[in-house]
C-alpha cells in the first residue's frame, strides 16, 4: 500500500529515482536488473552543481549527432552486436590489457560483426550475447587471427542478471569500464515506442576521475570543468518534443527520463547506437542535430547508489510525469536495491 502521506503529496512532488517495472529485454535476457543504474529514471533526481561548466565545456552550441545508422563507405554506421546460443564454441582472445581484462575463452562466432567492419581501425568492438545463459562479452579493438583466436585491447564479460561493477580502477572493452551494450540506442526499442534506459555518449575532452558507476579514466585533465567518466546528463523538462519524427520522440523522451552516461572519449554530444538497415540516416542526423549542448543538464545520482561495487539503486517515494509536462501521474513503490 501507499502512504496516506505520498497519496495526498503535492502535484509537484518529484521522486529521486525511479525505474522500469521490468528490465529492457534482449533474446529473453534481460539487460541488467530493473534496478539497474542504467535502467533508472533520472528526470527527477537533483541538478549537478557543476552542471554549467561540465555543458560549457561539451559545448552549447554543438548538437547531437547520431553515431549509429545504416551504413557509410561500406561499413555500418554504430556498434554492432551478435547473439549466439549456450553452445556457440568458444575461441581464445589475447588482451593488450590482459591485467584489466576478463580473460577468454569467449564464445565469438568466426563472423562476429566488428564496429566499423573488418577493414576499420577505429575502436573495433565486437559485442556478443549468450542468450542461453545471459551472459554478455565485449571486446575493444578487436582482431580475428588466422587459426580461430582473437587479439583485442581489452575484453569484459558481464552477467545480464547482476548488478556487479568492475573492479574499482579497471577498464572495460569502454573507456569509462562500463558495459556498451546496455547503452545502446535499438531500431527495435525505437519502433517498440519506448528506449527505458539510459543511453552511451562520447565528449572529446573528460576528467581524470570517474563517478559511479563507471570504473576507470582515460584522461589527465585535472580541471573541475571537464565532464567525469560516468557523468549522467539528461535532456531539460522544459525541451518540447513534440516538433520531432516519432522515432526522434523516442530517443528524446529517453534522454529525459533516463539521461546518457558520459562512457568514452570521443566527439561531442555523439549518441551510440547499433547499425540497422531501416534506420533514416538523413533524419537522424537532421533532427537530433537540432537538439544542442545548452538544451541538457548534468544530474547528481550519488544518492542511489547503494554500494560502489554494485550497480543497483534505491528506488525512492513517486514520480509525478504530469508536474513536467511528460504524461499521466505514474506511482511508484518504494524499496531497496538489490546486489
Amino acid at each position: 500500500m501507499i502512504s496516506s502521506t505520498i497519496r495526498s503529496a503535492a502535484p509537484w512532488l518529484l521522486a529521486l529515482a525511479t525505474t522500469a517495472s521490468a528490465a529492457p529485454q534482449i533474446g529473453g535476457c534481460p539487460v541488467l536488473p530493473a534496478d539497474n543504474i542504467w535502467n533508472a529514471r533520472v528526470d527527477g533526481m537533483p541538478r549537478h552543481p557543476n552542471s554549467d561548466a561540465y555543458i560549457a565545456t561539451m559545448g552549447t552550441t554543438r548538437g547531437v549527432h547520431p553515431d549509429f545508422g545504416t551504413v557509410y563507405e561500406g561499413a555500418p554506421i554504430g556498434i554492432p552486436y551478435v547473439s549466439v546460443s549456450g553452445s556457440q564454441p568458444r575461441v581464445a582472445v589475447a588482451f593488450d590489457y590482459d591485467d584489466e581484462s576478463d580473460p577468454g575463452p569467449y564464445p565469438i562466432p568466426a563472423d562476429a560483426p566488428i564496429e566499423g567492419g573488418p577493414q576499420s581501425d577505429g575502436d573495433r568492438h565486437v559485442l556478443v550475447i549468450d542468450r542461453d545463459n545471459c551472459m554478455l562479452y565485449e571486446l575493444f579493438y578487436a582482431y580475428r587471427q588466422a587459426n580461430g583466436s582473437w587479439d583485442a585491447g581489452s575484453g569484459a564479460v558481464y552477467d545480464l542478471r547482476s548488478n556487479s561493477l568492475r573492479t574499482a580502477g579497471w577498464t572495460s572493452a569502454d573507456a569509462a569500464g562500463l558495459p556498451i551494450f546496455p547503452g545502446l540506442v535499438r531500431y527495435d526499442e525505437v519502433v517498440a515506442g519506448e528506449i527505458a534506459h539510459a543511453l552511451r555518449f562520447t565528449a572529446p575532452q573528460t576528467q581524470s576521475s570517474y563517478l559511479w558507476p563507471a570504473r576507470h579514466e582515460a584522461s589527465s585533465l585535472t580541471g573541475a570543468q571537464y565532464p567525469p567518466m560516468g557523468l549522467r546528463l539528461r535532456l531539460k523538462a522544459s525541451f518540447d518534443v513534440s516538433t520531432f519524427p516519432p522515432q526522434v520522440q523516442v530517443i528524446l523522451q529517453a534522454l529525459k527520463r533516463y539521461g546518457m552516461i558520459l562512457a568514452d572519449n570521443g566527439s561531442a554530444w555523439y549518441v551510440s547506437g547499433s547499425p540497422d538497415s531501416r534506420w533514416n540516416d538523413d533524419m537522424l542526423v537532421g533532427e537530433l542535430g537540432r537538439v544542442k549542448g545548452s538544451d541538457f543538464e548534468a544530474v547528481d545520482v550519488s544518492s542511489l547508489m547503494v554500494s560502489p561495487n554494485s550497480g543497483a539503486t534505491k528506488q525512492l517515494l513517486i514520480e509525478n510525469p504530469v508536474a513536467r509536462g511528460d504524461g499521466p501521474p505514474v506511482v511508484f513503490r518504494s524499496r531497496g536495491g538489490g546486489g
